[in-house]
């Protein structure tokens, strides 16, 4: 795992046992013999692409060091129903502490993985790579996007920090596209680090005008329909990278993908995904 995620995991997890918590676990407090040791098992109950696993440990590993954890199915797995994904063994206040958080996390990250796994899929013997957006929960971005690279898919920019992608009500309050893209290229050359600059485009007239004016990396193509791409495309012709984005679905997206764009974002892939059904089981030792 990445320091950055160690890093983001530390603060996640501390923040979200704070606000599950309170006071205390009063149910196991109650009925939970102090030191009582069992284990549970995670139980997969839908058929999907398995994701979380490794952040279920950091998770189980913050709340008790002293917990073990036997993982059978990594990260990335094909898995379906009735498999046994890990089992935890150790004190069982702080694996009832943890299961909860585990299994949001887990399911959500399944969830995603899963999807994308179908997108890829269906790009199968392209050269077009699906992206994500920053159409995430907030401040669960990074594990939604770890989700998606474990399902096969690329990240797109993390933030508004690590790419200038200028959109349509950039290009609107600026004053058009020369407007946008000259006050952007200026920007760029004063910042002290690479950063990329995106445009995005409505229709051919804007697009040439970026053609016109160049510098820029990539063109994101806005609800153009796939003939529309393909055209897009010829006329760019690998002068910039090009990008094919708005409403893009199940069915539409191996049309756009043939059109030859090098990338397809979908929102879908964070915004409205279904949870990946999991459970953790106990079992006393």
């Amino acid at each position: 795992m990445e320091k950055e995620i160690k890093d983001y995991l530390a603060q996640f997890v501390k923040q979200s046992v704070a606000e599950d918590l309170g006071d205390g676990d009063h149910t196991s407090l109650s009925t939970i013999e102090v030191g009582a040791q069992g284990e549970a098992k995670l139980i997969v109950k839908d058929d999907g692409i398995l994701a979380g696993v490794a952040v279920a440990q950091a998770i189980m590993s913050y709340i008790d060091e002293t917990l073990i954890c036997e993982v059978f199915i990594p990260d990335g797995s094909q898995v379906k129903v009735g498999d046994i994904a890990f089992y935890v063994r150790g004190n069982i206040q702080s694996i009832l502490l943890a299961e909860r958080l585990v299994l949001n996390v887990m399911q959500r990250m399944s969830g995603i993985a899963t999807t994308t796994q179908k997108y890829v899929e269906l790009l199968k013997g392209t050269d077009t790579q699906v992206l994500d957006t920053r159409k995430t929960t907030p401040l669960l971005r990074v594990l939604e996007k770890e989700a998606v690279k474990i399902g096969g898919g690329t990240n797109h920019r993390f933030g508004l920090f690590d790419m200038i992608l200028i959109k349509d009500n950039h290009v609107d309050y600026s004053g058009g596209i020369v407007s946008a893209l000259t006050r952007a290229n200026d920007y760029r050359k004063k910042l002290n680090k690479p950063i990329e600059i995106e445009i995005e485009v409505r229709n051919f007239a804007e697009l040439d005008e970026v053609l016109n004016f160049g510098e820029v990396d990539r063109i994101m193509l806005d609800n153009f329909s796939p003939a529309d791409v393909a055209k897009a495309v010829k006329i760019i012709d690998h002068r910039f990278k090009t990008e094919a984005s708005g409403g893009i679905t199940f069915e539409t997206i191996r049309a756009y993908a043939e059109a030859g764009v090098d990338y397809i974002s979908v929102g879908a892939l964070t915004h409205s995904v279904k949870s990946l059904d999991l459970s953790l089981k106990a079992k006393l030792l």
